[in-house]
């Protein structure tokens, strides 16, 4: 090394660098927190769950769906057989048919029970063979489309491939809708409990609901068919009305009023409800009740349960608020046995 390389490097070596100011410092440390702090924001925006809102939310009112009451027709039917599809046109049949309650290019929603991940055989959703034959029947009658929802309280999923229900709707031409986390308007209730609400927005989008519940024993209001499936239209976090289940359900029936409900006992989960899973606990009864009035097809469905209406808290609070009456054979009914096969 020459003494020019000598003198270069010993430069290199004794340099001192200038101090940083506190201004300076604190200006750079400033920087870095604003970058931090924005490309984190981009991170939450870009990748939350829930969109983003630029305004309020409004908040819907539920339809009326109901059709004009007729009374050449009875307010309620019972069919009994083993061949669920003649059942189903039979029972419509008997209400005066499925033109009375849909017309040409009306937009269906179908709400059968699939909350669990359960096989047809356990009794704990809709009969598939149910929700079939009727989005088959509103095909006919010429509704433009035909959809089928409910919000599980196991995966959805599974619920709806398990259940046989996902099949059987689309194999009838009906559409099956899982509502995702943003599928959801919040809705006024107008409930003694049940104020606004998240409901599934496919609620809002039809023109028809056809309510089709199953008979099942349930742990805490004692019986789930047609007032109690309601809950499967919300979302939130909807098992803290367990807390008042009775109110909360006649709240439900008072906001959704169906244009037809078919209840299906077809199978009866008779213990262990509402999930069940043991077949000892369920019954072959192959009937199915449709009607008008849905207190009066939960009071018919509950010997099928050896419950009483004075054990079912919600059906004397139901006849109070002007929903039904309990005493379905002061209405206008028939009973129909189909042959076999």
């Amino acid at each position: 090394m020459d003494e020019n390389d000598k003198k270069r490097v010993g430069s290199r070596i004794n340099k001192v660098e200038p101090a940083w100011s506190r201004r300076r410092l604190l200006v750079e440390a400033g920087i870095t927190t604003a970058t931090a702090a924005a490309v984190g924001a981009v991170g939450y925006w870009g990748y939350s769950s829930e969109a983003v809102r630029h305004a309020p939310q409004p908040i819907l009112t539920l339809k009326d769906f109901r059709v004009a009451a007729n009374t050449l027709y009875p307010s309620l039917v019972v069919v009994r057989g083993d061949a669920v599809a003649k059942m189903v046109a039979e029972a419509l049949t008997l209400l005066g048919g499925m033109q009375r309650f849909i017309q040409r290019g009306d937009r269906v929603l179908l709400k059968p029970n699939v909350g669990w991940d359960r096989q047809p055989e356990q009794a704990a959703n809709t009969n598939p063979e149910v929700v079939a034959a009727v989005a088959h029947l509103c095909r006919e009658a010429g509704a433009a489309q035909v959809w089928v929802t409910d919000c599980s309280i196991n995966d959805p999923q599974r619920s709806f491939v398990r259940s046989g229900i996902e099949l059987a709707a689309q194999q009838a031409g009906a559409t099956v809708k899982l509502p995702a986390s943003n599928d959801f308007y919040l809705t006024n209730m107008h409930g003694s409990l049940l104020k606004n609400w998240p409901v599934a927005r496919f609620f809002h989008q039809v023109d028809k609901v056809i309510n089709l519940p199953v008979v099942k024993h349930h742990s805490l209001s004692g019986c789930t068919v047609a007032m109690k499936n309601w809950y499967g239209v919300l979302g939130g976090q909807r098992n803290r009305l367990h807390q008042d289940i009775h109110t909360s359900i006649v709240d439900l029936a008072a906001a959704l009023r169906p244009t037809l409900t078919i209840v299906d006992a077809t199978r009866v989960l008779k213990r262990n409800g509402p999930s069940g899973g043991s077949l000892d606990d369920v019954a072959l009864e192959n009937t199915l009740v449709a009607g008008l009035d849905e207190v009066a097809l939960d009071a018919w469905a509950l010997p099928l349960l050896e419950l009483t209406v004075t054990q079912v808290p919600y059906l004397a609070m139901a006849e109070a608020r002007g929903l039904g009456t309990a005493n379905w054979r002061s209405l206008h009914w028939l009973e129909r046995q189909l042959g076999s096969g």
